[in-house]
């Protein structure tokens, strides 16, 4: 199995799932605001969540207002310092701007759901976070309840479609 196919359930809980069932609100939040619907949570090593976020780019009318972002800028308030050492877990993977913004922040570990074939840079178009020539690199896992986090970005687009928008 590579990093892309769907996770199987173990035996014992998965916390990397349970984490994205909370990204998956976050991203179900988005959507009914009119944002793209992806979702984002920042999880410390001992499990507290540090920050939380979703696409607001809509919302804010800001081109920069993805979730990972949000959820960057969320957990950098709650630490107090701009090194978010921890896990990010997103319903989609990251494009360029928010791997990079990974890199620079100092993550440790990303967990994402489904691919993004149109601005992927995790796995699918770019691998910046395991790029030798930068400054930092983080462990990834891909494939985390992909099918349901590939289906709520599926069904918001045929709802545009359906509407002409």
């Amino acid at each position: 199995m590579n990093e892309l196919d769907e996770q199987p359930p173990d035996d014992a809980p998965d916390d990397d799932a349970r984490w994205m069932q909370l990204a998956i609100d976050e991203a179900r939040l988005a959507g009914a605001a009119g944002d793209v619907p992806v979702g984002a949570v920042i999880v410390a090593a001992d499990g507290t969540i540090l920050g939380r976020g979703r696409n607001r780019r809509e919302v804010d009318g800001d081109p920069t207002a993805h979730a990972e972002i949000v959820a960057l800028r969320d957990a950098a308030r709650t630490i107090g310092h701009w090194r978010v050492e921890a896990t990010l877990v997103v319903t989609q993977e990251p494009c360029p701007m928010c791997a990079g913004a990974l890199v620079n922040a100092r993550v440790r570990r990303l967990v994402y759901g489904c691919p993004n074939p149109k601005a992927g840079a995790v796995a699918t178009l770019y691998q910046i976070p395991q790029d030798p020539r930068l400054n930092h690199r983080l462990e990834v896992r891909g494939g985390v309840l992909a099918s349901e986090c590939a289906t709520l970005l599926q069904q918001f687009f045929a709802e545009l479609r359906r509407q002409g928008s």
